[in-house]
């Protein structure tokens, strides 16, 4: 399948190209989610995880994530940019910050990985 890219980031091309050609659906989401309009791309703050997850999870969001908003569970978050308060807020509560990319290399089942946006 050929994707349309919308991003000129080279990097970033190369990043949702290599996710599209997995086979496991989870990564084909995500490469879907990434390839989105600037506009309309995915944000979540901190409040919205803490409230729509459970502990010990392991999340991507194939977006940004902004630190407004307090994380009282540990849990580990890929996503293609954090905020520097997000980063600190998650990592003071006991979980890890996570590239898209070094996800998807260390779980490449996608097994027990959530999509968040």
């Amino acid at each position: 399948m050929t994707v349309k890219l919308r991003d000129k980031n080279e990097d970033y091309q190369q990043l949702i190209i290599e996710l599209d050609q997995r086979k496991q659906p989870i990564w084909k989401a995500v490469a879907k989610g990434l390839n989105r309009p600037r506009r309309v791309g995915f944000t979540m703050n901190l409040n919205r995880l803490d409230k729509l997850t459970k502990g010990k999870e392991t999340i991507v969001v194939p977006g940004i994530v902004l630190g407004t908003g307090e994380l009282t569970k540990s849990l580990n978050i890929a996503a293609l940019r954090f905020s520097d308060s997000a980063k600190q807020k998650i990592e003071k509560a006991g979980g890890k910050c996570l590239g898209i990319e070094q996800l998807a290399k260390e779980n490449p089942d996608g097994k027990g990985v959530r999509i968040m946006g």
